[in-house]
């Protein structure tokens, strides 16, 4: 009798390692941020963020005619305005730099599905998620301008409402918005579990986002909690999520699993800014195999159960598939 099990025979040739894999990752499975501004002939790489771009409207066309080329199914936009207030009123402006990007995209690639990020922070002079009162973040007159922020959204053309804010109750208040304005056919990405994170740094560069006092623990999460993870994802599908998201990913590879282990919808991860540029700076300073790396990376994410994955080197991803086939 053998003594020994032979694991090594299903690892013999590249050929058997594809046909035993058991986590695939496609570029279906991907959704690529964009950051729109205002103002005209802007490409301007963020320096955080190398390879990553503020566009203006007339420079957006050029990038996602690489998406759609490229494959990738689905972006995810961020705007960034001119005009900030306390009470973040570009937000759902009819005219907003976010509705008119959404409504560009839609003319021009409209089989490409267009979610939109639902938050303050971009247009509020304080930087925070919500509506400041003396000092405090108030939850639920922040929840009145997110509900008018995401059906603004929804009339400009978007496919899905993704709100990123923390307030108590915000997937609730949007469904019921979004359902009375006739947009119950809109569906809702939570960032159900989303941590106050120290790998958000670069993103606030590119949002112009960064809290003008304090900081977000009051309604984003702590790093060190898990079983509050599940009551936040709980709650989001009680109140009509359609898909959950945690964010970042990295470093919360356990609470993916965790979700996807519980809840039977749908799980993005948002591989998040400082994940993407520590990458590229070891890269462009030749300390790691950068495609070797991302890749793993991805796999690691759907290994943990993300069925979707919000990241920045989505193009990358797409052409390093397409030279595989």
């Amino acid at each position: 009798m053998q003594s020994f099990i032979r694991h090594r025979r299903l690892r013999a040739n590249e050929a058997i390692r594809k046909m035993v894999r058991e986590h695939q990752v496609q570029v279906s499975d991907l959704i690529y941020p964009i950051f729109v501004v205002e103002g005209e002939g802007i490409k301007e790489e963020i320096p955080s963020m190398p390879g990553v771009y503020h566009f203006s409207l007339d420079r957006l066309d050029e990038e996602i005619q690489e998406v759609v080329e490229w494959g990738i199914p689905s972006v995810i936009v961020f705007g960034v305005p001119h005009e900030k207030d306390e009470c973040g009123s570009q937000a759902d402006a009819e005219q907003g730099i976010v509705q008119k990007a959404i409504g560009r995209i839609k003319k021009n690639a409209p089989s490409l599905y267009v979610i939109a990020d639902t938050c303050l922070c971009q247009y509020t002079s304080h930087g925070h998620c919500g509506i400041v009162e003396d000092g405090v973040i108030v939850n639920d007159r922040s929840l009145e301008r997110l509900v008018s922020t995401a059906v603004s959204q929804a009339k400009a053309g978007a496919d899905m409402i993704a709100p990123s804010n923390m307030m108590d109750g915000f997937v609730y208040a949007i469904r019921k918005g979004l359902d009375e304005a006739g947009f119950d056919h809109i569906p809702i990405m939570s960032y159900a579990v989303k941590y106050a994170s120290s790998y958000y740094g670069p993103f606030r560069d590119a949002a112009h986002s960064t809290p003008q006092f304090g900081d977000r623990r009051t309604y984003q999460m702590d790093p060190a909690n898990a079983r509050e993870a599940m009551r936040e994802a709980a709650s989001d599908v009680a109140e009509g999520a359609d898909i959950l998201m945690v964010k970042p990913g990295l470093a919360y590879m356990d609470i993916v699993y965790r979700v996807k282990e519980r809840f039977d919808l749908p799980v993005a991860v948002y591989n998040v800014s400082a994940e993407y540029s520590m990458v590229k700076a070891a890269a462009q300073n030749g300390w790691i195999d950068e495609k070797g790396v991302v890749m793993e990376t991805m796999h690691a994410f759907k290994r943990a159960g993300a069925d979707l994955v919000i990241t920045y080197h989505a193009k990358d991803i797409a052409r390093w598939l397409k030279e595989e086939r």
